[in-house]
């Protein structure tokens, strides 16, 4: 067996936060880059410059898990979200940047909304008692606060809606007049029951579900919003239609009604909020209801599989196109995809109000996956089936539907070297977005990343849905990595690009292609200016089966490998599924990309002298009649023993001194190839799920349940055979973490089983934490604990001896 170094600390080593060196401290209190968001007549982008990690103290707020959400019952709204610091615009014309005056003291800002005119702009500021609503023009730069309405921010969505007018702006409020919460009463009423006759209900592994009476009530007090309308000039409110659990809410394009959704009882206990009973309601302007869309039940019996969906309408949306249709999607085969159905989906359209029978839009094989609408006489239909990993676009028009459904292509989605691009969208005067169409009104244009053998070079292309004739008008050239990321026109001339290479980071442009000719709209300095010369190469190389492989190699500044010596390696991958070793195999980077050092991943490792294989890729195939988890575990690790090779036989990395590391599904693996393999000297599993019984109706792509397949079940569970994790493993957990599987308890459980059988583990649980970490004494900390790990167990691990 191997004879690791001792491990020794005491008590006192484990009080209170620690931090990592200072050189790593400073790439995570470096200012992160703006967010962009582009006015819809293109005519401004408004910079977001984003707010730095929080303190714990904010992670240690009130926080309420209801139904699959958790909320902050001080503010009325989500008790974990990013926020900005300062808002600025930038004309598109000139390259100009203009302050942005009158934002709140101690900003964190939030849900910015464009009017459809462009003209306005509305944004939430969460202060220490709620959330409030600001309003900003354009033309001077300003914002002022709308007094008198509390943004209630509880459900996912936006929470603003303008009126196609850009005069009128709808906000999903807390009631004037709700009361205070219920509080919970001394004594239960009785015990909490729930019951199960003879009906299939199978549900996926969910969290933070509602357990009692008294869940109930605070879901429905919290969760309950009324509908203001505001003025957008005289900041003027009024009330519109009945208060509720308000789901959602939408404006029609043509401005006469809104589109209400909401949560009704009864609620569950197994199954979260988005699964409750949904009533979907039409409203004239004065909040009178027109048309009763849909009432659907409580969804707790969706079948298990990625193309399961519920019975009845489903994804209710306007026509962005047109005044005021309804389109909504119904299920022909129960919902279930192991039903044998010619037709799975049919796409329904009806004018409000409602007469007749609803016009039959598109009927599809596979299930529906989205509509992107243009004109009368073209919208595109998009369906996807897993099992086969293909997807189909049909073409259709609206307003002459007879034959219209015409395929415009049908393709393997995981082959993303053939992949066509997405169409380029626009804002309609509505505000609600269309496809952006030449002059011909079928001329489309795409964008992809093009990925290649040599890397992803990024298009745009002119794309004839009449007759599939493609025209490439723009593609991505070396030494840059240029994304094109809206037009200005409708011809391809004007475009929008993000521009990157190795030493400099991504900025915006505005490129005029005919011309030749571009403006800088933005001049991003490089966050870290001392990590300019860290060496980024993209590596391709062959596991022993021949699958096609490929990593980012990050090396120090400076280093050489004839002079230094070899390095310890980290290798930080996270597995995914393939039904071809052709798809698995293809590059999806470029060696042109920004080196960004940061501090999530594995990257910041370079400044403490490690060579680090960041995004190595670890494919797991299963083709024909075989599922990819079939082999999961030899798969894993002919990658993991490729990607070691492949950088030694470089000359760069010590393979006695390798690591392996990971997130989620990626702490899966580690567990995994720790327990299987020799190949790495130690490992860090942060939030991962290692025992699938805890998790039996399905994981990650995994269909089968526990009860189809047993075996398959215990041999993916690293807890099962944690007797063979030699090798020292560091978990990493959140106590607080809420992603579907991955209970804090998947990783107390797999240390006390290692630490029973005698192994070395160390267990870190960071209070407050969900499944990414925020708090920046908890990211200090992750990072400290991390390099401690990786230097007493792999860097300095050239003692380790094989001893008999």
């Amino acid at each position: 067996m191997l004879h690791q170094p001792a491990w020794s600390q005491s008590a006192a080593d484990d009080n209170g936060y620690k931090m990592p060196p200072a050189e790593v401290a400073a790439i995570v209190d470096t200012p992160a880059t703006p967010a962009v968001s582009l006015s819809p007549t293109r005519e401004f982008v408004m910079l977001m410059h984003r707010a730095s990690l929080p303190g714990i103290i904010e992670l240690a707020q009130p926080e309420l898990r209801l139904a699959g959400i958790r909320i902050n019952p001080r503010t009325n709204g989500p008790s974990r979200s990013a926020s900005f610091t300062n808002f600025e615009l930038v004309d598109m014309s000139t390259g100009e940047t203009m302050a942005v005056t009158g934002l709140p003291e101690n900003p964190a800002l939030g849900s910015l909304s464009w009017s459809p005119d462009g003209s306005r702009f509305a944004f939430t500021h969460t202060s220490l008692s709620g959330i409030e609503l600001w309003i900003g023009s354009v033309a001077d730069q300003s914002v002022q606060l709308v007094p008198g309405v509390q943004v209630n921010d509880t459900y996912f969505g936006s929470s603003l809606g303008w009126h196609p007018s850009s005069e009128r702006l709808y906000v999903r409020a807390v009631p004037a007049d709700r009361g205070a919460a219920p509080q919970p009463e001394l004594a239960p009423r009785g015990p909490v029951i729930q019951e199960n006759i003879g009906r299939a209900s199978p549900a996926r592994t969910y969290q933070d579900m509602l357990a009692n009476e008294h869940d109930e009530d605070l879901f429905e007090y919290y969760f309950t919003s009324q509908i203001i309308e505001v003025e957008a000039q005289r900041l003027s409110l009024r009330p519109i239609g009945e208060s509720g659990i308000i789901r959602s809410m939408a404006p029609a394009p043509g401005g006469e009604f809104l589109m209400v959704a909401f949560t009704d009882r009864p609620f569950s206990y197994t199954v979260p909020a988005s699964r409750f009973p949904l009533r979907t309601e039409i409203w004239d302007t004065d909040g009178n209801r027109v048309e009763t869309v849909a009432e659907i039940p409580l969804q707790d019996e969706i079948p298990i599989g990625f193309n399961a969906t519920s019975e009845g309408p489903r994804s209710i949306t306007w026509r962005n196109d047109a005044p005021a249709t309804v389109v909504w999607v119904e299920a022909q085969d129960e919902g279930n995809p192991r039903i044998t159905a010619d037709t799975r989906d049919i796409v329904f359209m009806q004018e409000v109000p409602f007469t007749g029978a609803p016009d039959v839009m598109a009927r599809l094989e596979y299930r529906f996956s989205g509509i992107m609408w243009g004109h009368e006489n073209l919208a595109l239909v998009r369906e996807r089936w897993f099992d086969n990993r293909n997807e189909r676009m049909w073409r259709v028009a609206p307003e002459n539907l007879r034959g219209s459904q015409q395929l415009v292509w049908d393709r393997n989605y995981e082959d993303i070297y053939n992949d066509p691009g997405n169409p380029q969208m626009r804002m309609n005067d509505a505000g609600y977005s269309v496809l952006n169409t030449d002059d011909s009104g079928f001329g489309l244009f795409l964008t992809a990343i093009g990925a290649s053998d040599e890397g992803n070079r990024p298009f745009l292309d002119r794309f004839d849905v009449t007759n599939g004739e493609t025209e490439r008008l723009w593609q991505s050239e070396s030494p840059f990595y240029e994304v094109a990321v809206t037009m200005l026109d409708n011809s391809g001339n004007l475009i929008v690009t993000q521009r990157e290479s190795q030493t400099v980071p991504p900025n915006y442009f505005l490129r005029n292609l005919q011309a030749g000719s571009e403006i800088a709209l933005t001049r991003f300095e490089h966050p870290n200016p001392d990590l300019r010369d860290v060496r980024r190469e993209l590596i391709t190389y062959e596991r022993a089966d021949g699958v096609p492989l490929s990593g980012t190699l990050l090396l120090p500044p400076g280093y050489n490998p004839e002079t230094d010596g070899r390095l310890p390696l980290m290798v930080w991958a996270y597995p995914r599924e393939f039904r071809s070793a052709d798809a698995a195999g293809q590059r999806s980077d470029s060696p042109y990309r920004f080196v960004n050092i940061g501090y999530w991943g594995p990257q910041w490792l370079i400044t403490q002298g490690y060579a680090v294989l960041d995004a190595a890729t670890m494919p797991i195939v299963g083709e024909g009649d075989k599922e990819p988890n079939d082999t999961f575990i030899e798969q894993l690790v002919m990658n993991s023993e490729a990607a070691i090779n492949a950088v030694a036989d470089m000359g760069i990395a010590d393979p006695n001194r390798a690591a392996i590391g990971g997130h989620s599904y990626g702490a899966f693996m580690v567990a995994h190839v720790l327990g299987n393999s020799d190949l790495f000297r130690a490992g860090i599993a942060r939030s991962g799920a290692y025992n699938r019984s805890l998790t039996p109706f399905g994981f990650q792509r995994e269909q089968r349940t526990i009860w189809d397949d047993t075996d398959l079940y215990i041999t993916m569970s690293p807890f099962f055979n944690a007797h063979n994790i030699r090798h020292p493993i560091l978990l990493i957990h959140g106590d607080a973490d809420n992603n579907s599987g991955t209970f804090p308890m998947q990783s107390e459980r797999l240390f006390q089983a290692i630490q029973g059988l005698g192994g070395t583990a160390r267990l870190v649980m960071l209070p407050h934490e969900s499944h990414g970490y925020r708090a920046r004494e908890s990211v200090m900390h992750m990072l400290w604990e991390t390099l401690r790990w990786l230097d007493t167990f792999v860097k300095n691990a050239e003692e380790i001896t094989e001893a008999n």
